[in-house]
């Protein structure tokens, strides 16, 4: 029998609305599961079950409410009443906000950022705040405060980062939807290390508010799911608020969920296995790019072997404009000194950089990211892979104490994400293949400036012929 946790989120909201089952069950199933295994996983900072009961309680009067009027629970959001979970860099009124850091432990932001508003109004409820890095800067969520995330698959190993909690959670069925955010590869990663769906948006789709625009336009903010269809309806939530961008990029037709009830059609697709850094790649993870290549064949696409699209300058310009976001991070002067190392290391040398050449600095990135496009444009979608390196072991990028080392192994270990930050391309990663000892490897599919729909609808395809929802840790499909 099918256990609530392993319904997508999506058929949790349709066991809500048959009367099947009703929020409160949904998010007492969910805070027992979280209660039972977070102590091995650690995705979580904070869980908050009264306020997630309160919240469920609210959807069920919504329900009785309903049914007095006509009946019809038809027009409810489509992932109404299910639980979820946000990212401890994403603000929040009713929960406090670490932001991955000892340095501000305890803050309470007095606004809601504007995704936890569009989850909210689209009826998800919150069961707490998931792990996180320091301010989001390496790809790992290990905090002087909180124990690395590990991948339910083998909890020997990361989950990845920054959304590593996140990942984490949803991989073991503690919600079946998170919330996230991607300013190098941090919906991706976690996705490839956790066997799931990770939707990087376009730049502008989803609003950042009301924090200041990021003047990097690096960071997008989504969800982490199980399935595509799941990330396209938490996509559709995201984006139906606020527009993203000053100027709102064009949609799809119809919402992000009907694309992937469609045929993509024949489509043109480069594939890659080199990252800009040139590093070399593990064999399992081009495995899983010759893996996704087959079924895309199969699907009746066109895949064609093209160059790398960013070479070994892209790498070294994205690492210093790193440096400039972390040195402009909000932290107190009184609590610089409780900053860990590798973060104090990079704010170091981004304030050595003056204002004229921060100014460059950006401007050459925006360059490089027109060269990139402009190179791939001949091409519907782009394949790689999503790393070039397994789930790394628990305490592999801190080993040693060397914040210098913990930084160059968080570059090698997200050679391929930071690419689609800078061109603000729409990229997902999906959990095509498994190493025979189990771990999951992911590969990326990278969409045309703002067709996430295109990217969706080819996903979906993946997902089916793949058949990786089958797979839970510990269960073969």
């Amino acid at each position: 029998m099918t256990e609530l946790h392993e319904l997508s989120a999506l058929d949790q909201a349709a066991a809500v609305r048959s009367g099947e089952v009703g929020p409160v069950e949904l998010v007492d199933h969910h805070l027992a599961r979280i209660e039972a295994l977070d102590g091995r996983l650690h995705a979580f900072v904070t869980v908050d079950p009264e306020q997630a009961r309160q919240q469920a309680k609210a959807a069920e009067q919504t329900l009785v409410d309903r049914d007095r009027v006509d009946g019809d629970r038809s027009e409810l959001p489509p992932l109404f009443g299910v639980p979820t979970a946000m990212k401890d860099l994403t603000i929040t009124r009713d929960a406090p906000t670490a932001f991955g850091s000892r340095a501000l432990l305890g803050f309470r932001s007095p606004l809601d950022a504007d995704v936890v508003t569009a989850l909210r109004q689209a009826g998800l409820i919150s069961l707490g705040k998931t792990s996180t890095s320091e301010f989001g800067l390496t790809a790992h969520t290990e905090t002087d405060f909180g124990a690395e995330s590990r991948t339910p698959w083998d909890v020997a190993f990361s989950a990845g980062g920054s959304s590593g909690g996140a990942g984490a959670a949803v991989a073991a069925g503690l919600v079946p939807i998170a919330q996230a955010s991607d300013g190098g590869g941090s919906i991706r990663i976690p996705a490839s290390a956790c066997g799931l769906v990770g939707l990087k948006p376009s730049w502008g789709r989803v609003s950042d508010g009301p924090l200041p625009p990021d003047s990097s336009r690096l960071f997008v903010r989504g969800v982490l799911t199980r399935t595509v269809r799941d990330s396209a309806a938490g996509l559709d939530a995201l984006v139906a608020g606020r527009p993203g961008g000053l100027v709102p990029i064009a949609g799809p037709v119809g919402s992000f969920l009907a694309a992937a009830d469609r045929s993509p059609g024949q489509l043109r697709i480069g594939r890659f296995t080199v990252p800009a850094s040139r590093i070399d790649v593990d064999p399992e993870c081009v495995r899983a790019v010759d893996v996704a290549t087959q079924l895309l064949v199969d699907a009746g696409h066109v895949v064609e072997e093209i160059k790398p699209p960013a070479g070994p300058e892209f790498a070294q310009l994205f690492v210093r404009v790193t440096t400039l976001l972390a040195a402009a991070a909000p932290v107190p002067a009184a609590k610089e000194e409780l900053l860990r190392p590798v973060t104090r290391m990079l704010r170091e040398r981004g304030a050595r950089i003056g204002g004229a050449e921060a100014v460059t600095l950006l401007a050459a990135l925006q360059g490089a990211a027109r060269a990139i496009i402009d190179r791939t444009a001949a091409y519907d979608v782009v394949l790689c892979p999503t790393l070039p390196q397994l789930p790394r072991p628990v305490g592999y990028f801190t080993d040693g104490g060397d914040p210098e080392e913990e930084f160059e192994r968080t570059m090698r270990f997200v050679a391929f994400t930071p690419v689609q930050n800078v061109t603000g391309q729409p990229a997902v990663s999906l959990p095509v293949h498994w190493t025979a000892d189990g771990l999951p490897v992911g590969v990326m599919l990278i969409g045309r400036p703002a067709d996430e729909a295109t990217l969706i609808s080819v996903s979906a395809q993946l997902e089916a012929a793949s058949g990786w929802v089958r797979r839970w840790p510990g269960r073969q499909p």
